[in-house]
């Protein structure tokens, strides 16, 4: 049987639920709460780098049901503080399956609360916003204090924690692509790889390293936190604009964004899930992608380039461009993995944009 838990909201909320996955000592774990619309990719969302300093709550019903294996984990290991399911599967049926959801969980110390009414949860945050919170098997006293002792994700650089620390190099053909890790997915590396020789480098990589690696194309990676909070990173993508191609997404989208002079926000709740509607202004195809950010760019703050991609679900800017600094970037992920492959054409418009760079010098 499981013990009994509790979950709170820096505003006083309350939910009663049953603590499972890892048991901290402390009884208790913090973060800012925000929820996952995604049907299925548990796995792929828990080991998203981009979730560090978040609680997920999953809005699906049922996770766990088809295990887990380590062909689906997005990093080396969950960066999220923890997950809040409704009901967690103890049965994995599935053939790929190399264990079940609640021994990974454990495996990487990573607590859950469970038998929560992610319904009630769910439109409590689209009513107020991501808030910071708790939850655990201590007492419901101390769940509370630590609640309102819960920080969020504003001003925070998170990327010093899920950055690479070696350079490494995947991929053999075609030009060479310096990916900047602020966060990157697994997935993503793969789909570059399949493209470019590519060569993935820390967030902190300093502007004369990077061009000391003579790039045809850079990569501006996912990643987690607020980009206002990354003045250096900023300073260092607006050094390359012009200078070299630039392929940005998510994290690497709102640090492009700035580095052209625009400004971030933090929406109410984020854009978490593999459901999100964007419409391509350019060609006006719609393409259901995946997204995972509490963070977008700011309408009418940019001050060089063009808006390329909108959300049609609340008008977010969900794509820049700018022919003159051979720069693109969307807000959502074009790998997606797990979800919908409407946005590869992405990776063929880099590559295109690689090719005729290099056909002109």
């Amino acid at each position: 049987m499981r013990p009994l838990a509790y979950l709170a909201l820096n505003d006083g909320t309350v939910f009663e639920g049953e603590a499972a996955g890892y048991l901290p000592e402390s009884g208790v774990t913090s973060g800012e709460f925000v929820f996952n619309t995604a049907l299925s990719g548990y796995q792929e969302v828990i080991t998203d780098p981009s979730y560090a300093g978040q609680i997920i709550t999953f809005t699906y019903p049922h996770v766990g049901n088809y295990g887990v294996t380590v062909l689906d984990d997005e990093a080396a290991r969950p960066w999220c503080q923890g997950v809040v399911i409704r009901d967690l599967s103890e049965v994995s049926s599935n053939w790929r399956a190399e264990g079940d959801l609640e021994a990974f969980l454990r495996r990487h110390h990573l607590a859950a609360i469970v038998g929560v009414d992610t319904r009630a949860l769910t439109r409590h945050l689209r009513r107020a916003g991501a808030l910071p919170g708790a939850f655990g098997h201590a007492s419901r006293d101390d769940v509370l204090d630590a609640a309102r002792a819960a920080t969020g994700t504003d001003g925070r650089d998170l990327v010093s924690m899920v950055t690479t620390t070696a350079h490494y190099e995947r991929g053999s053909r075609g030009p060479h692509v310096v990916a900047i890790d602020y966060g990157i997915k697994a997935t993503m590396v793969d789909q570059l790889a399949q493209r470019f020789r590519v060569t993935v480098v820390p967030a902190s990589t300093t502007l004369n390293d990077l061009r000391a690696l003579e790039p045809a194309g850079v990569f501006l990676s996912n990643g987690p936190g607020d980009p206002a909070a990354l003045v250096r990173e900023t300073s260092v993508v607006a050094s390359l604009v012009g200078e070299v191609p630039i392929f940005g997404i998510c994290l690497g989208h709102q640090l492009l964004a700035q580095a052209m002079g625009a400004r971030t926000i933090k929406l109410p709740f984020g854009h978490h899930g593999s459901n999100h509607p964007v419409k391509d202004l350019a060609t006006g195809r719609v393409e259901i992608t995946a997204q995972n950010h509490n963070y977008a760019v700011a309408p009418e703050s940019l001050a060089r380039g063009v808006v390329s991609h909108v959300n049609l679900n609340d008008g977010v800017i969900e794509g820049i461009s700018s022919l003159d600094d051979r720069c693109f970037s969307v807000q959502y992920h074009p790998e997606a993995g797990p979800g919908p492959h409407d946005a590869r054409y992405l990776f063929t418009r880099f590559v295109e944009l690689l090719g005729t760079e290099m056909r002109t010098h």
